[in-house]
C-alpha cells in the first residue's frame, strides 16, 4: 500500500499547474466593487449610506484606474486592451466556437472592463452631480442617473455571461480565479 506522502505527492502531480494571475489588489478592487454595486441596487437610494457608498464606488475606481498604469502585469491596461480589429477578430473567434484563450483578460473582457468602470463612474458622478446646489432636485439629473445605473446593470449582467461562456469555452472557472488570483498554466 502506498504511503500517505506518496500519494500526496501523485496527487500533486496530477493537479493543472497553475499561475499567478489576479493580484490582491485586483481581486480586492473586483469584490469590493461587486458589494457595493449590490449595496446600491438593493437599497433605498437617496440615503446617506447610498451616497457614502457611491463616494466609495468612485474612490475604488481611481484606485483602479492608477492600477491600470502602473500594477502588476495582468493588471496593467497595456496588458489587455487591443485595438477595435484585434477585439473584433477575437469575438469572430468566439462565434466559431473557437476562441484564442488568454491568461489575463480576453479583448471581450478588455472591452467589458473599461465600458464597466465607465458606466459605474458616469453613474456614480451623476449621483453625485445630484448633490450639488445647481443640480438639486433637478428632474433631468435624477432620469441620467436612474438611465445609468439601469444601463450599468445590463453592462454587468453581460459581463456575468460572458464569464461563464469564457469559463465553459476553456473548461476553467474564472470566478474561482478571481477569488484565488491563479489560473490554469
Amino acid at each position: 500500500m502506498p504511503s500517505r506522502v506518496s500519494m500526496m505527492e501523485a496527487g500533486r502531480a496530477t493537479r493543472p499547474a497553475t499561475i499567478r494571475v489576479w493580484d490582491p489588489l485586483v481581486r480586492v478592487f473586483h469584490w469590493s466593487l461587486v458589494g457595493a454595486m449590490a449595496y446600491e441596487f438593493l437599497f433605498e437610494p437617496g440615503t446617506f449610506a447610498h451616497n457614502a457608498v457611491g463616494y466609495a464606488i468612485l474612490g475604488l475606481i481611481g484606485i483602479r484606474v492608477l492600477w491600470g498604469l502602473v500594477g502588476s502585469r495582468h493588471a496593467r491596461f497595456r496588458d489587455f486592451v487591443t485595438t477595435p480589429a484585434g477585439t473584433l477578430n477575437y469575438v469572430i473567434e468566439i462565434v466559431r466556437g473557437h476562441p484564442r484563450r488568454y491568461i489575463g483578460h480576453n479583448p471581450a473582457g478588455a472591452v467589458m472592463v473599461l465600458g464597466l468602470m465607465l458606466a459605474v463612474t458616469a453613474t456614480a458622478a451623476s449621483g453625485w452631480a445630484m448633490t450639488t446646489d445647481a443640480l438639486w432636485g433637478s428632474e433631468w439629473i435624477e432620469e441620467l442617473h436612474e438611465a445609468l445605473a439601469y444601463g450599468t446593470l445590463a453592462l454587468i449582467a453581460l459581463h456575468v455571461l460572458g464569464v461563464i461562456a469564457a469559463s465553459w469555452q476553456h473548461g476553467e472557472n474564472l470566478v474561482k480565479a478571481m477569488v484565488t488570483g491563479r489560473k490554469r498554466a
